[in-house]
């Protein structure tokens, strides 16, 4: 159409090589005519090159909170393969620290494209990053954010601001003189960022007649744990409401209903025993976090940058969804 060779075409395409400034102006004359767009897959194929993402999370057999995680990331690779992007999946304890540094050091010894990681153990996670920017590993960071100066990608929420509307859901619906418990099962950094958040709604709206107590449980030992929150009832009766900062809200439903007390918990995610809970009305609130989406987003990200060379976006917030009892079933698959 332009009247010249291809490989002046080839050329003129890829920015190399030396082309009359006549042929190079006919030749983008035929591209604008025709709005001729490159296929990146075909591209890709060409290139004969298998993109390899590794997933770094926690084992969704211990703690069932991460199984929509591990769908989400079962949906990438299944959409994903016909494509030449291979994604391999690695799960630590998540509350072994030499687990995640094992399964860590795998991953690093195979030198990825790129490491999609929860990263529950800061000081280790960010040794790990640093590793990572050495290897020239690209790093996708999700559910869990932490601050470093890396170039990793975050998909989640915005923790802080989720504590600040739990905060506001239990103002909406408590007494002025209230005292509200913040409640830790199991705590791990990224919870105090939610109650630091939770806090900060109160300061804000200048409630001086508030009493916020912060606690943590372990829920290792069922024993002890019930005893802990049983004695904490009892010497706090006067608790008007709870939020747990994390996905484990039923497991404080039991010895709330043995207090014969009304108290108003918020809680987080979708696991069957809180939709129970949440149905009964024994729990209020629960906040999405959307672990699912989170850990597709994170591979789908590179993966379109491979394919289509989309730039990666630093940070993908996803939305608060507030969950009821007359809501929870357009959030079930």
């Amino acid at each position: 159409m332009a009247g010249v060779s291809k490989g002046t075409v080839d050329r003129v395409l890829h920015k190399r090589g030396k082309v009359s400034e006549d042929a190079h102006h006919r030749v983008k004359t035929i591209l604008n005519q025709i709005d001729y767009q490159p296929n990146p897959i075909a591209r890709n194929l060409k290139k004969n090159k298998i993109y390899r993402i590794c997933v770094l999370m926690p084992d969704w057999r211990i703690d069932p909170y991460w199984e929509p995680a591990e769908q989400g990331i079962q949906q990438a690779i299944e959409e994903f393969k016909p494509f030449g992007v291979t994604v391999d999946k690695f799960f630590y304890h998540p509350h072994e620290i030499q687990s995640f540094v094992t399964k860590a050091n795998d991953i690093l010894n195979s030198t990825p494209d790129v490491l999609v990681m929860v990263p529950l153990f800061q000081e280790e996670s960010i040794k790990i990053l640093e590793e990572c920017r050495e290897k020239n590993i690209r790093v996708a960071l999700f559910n869990n954010h932490i601050n470093t100066l890396n170039n990793e990608i975050f998909v989640g929420q915005d923790l802080y601001q989720s504590g600040k509307v739990a905060a506001g859901l239990i103002d909406k619906v408590s007494r002025c003189n209230a005292k509200i418990v913040v409640a830790h099962l199991d705590k791990e950094a990224h919870m105090e960022l939610k109650e630091n958040g939770f806090k900060s709604y109160f300061e804000e709206k200048k409630h001086s007649q508030i009493n916020l107590i912060s606690q943590s449980f372990h829920t290792d030992n069922d024993e002890k744990f019930n005893s802990d929150v049983s004695a904490f009832l009892e010497l706090h009766q006067d608790i008007c409401a709870i939020f747990i900062t994390n996905s484990k809200a039923h497991k404080l439903i039991g010895q709330i209903k043995r207090s014969n007390s009304k108290i108003t918990v918020v809680g987080y995610d979708l696991l069957e025993e809180n939709i129970d809970c949440l149905r009964k009305g024994q729990i209020e609130f629960l906040i999405h976090q959307k672990p699912k989406r989170q850990a597709y987003l994170g591979i789908c990200y590179f993966v379109e940058y491979f394919l289509f060379g989309k730039e990666v976006p630093t940070r993908m917030l996803l939305p608060i969804d507030i969950i009821t009892s007359e809501n929870v079933g357009y959030y079930l698959d």
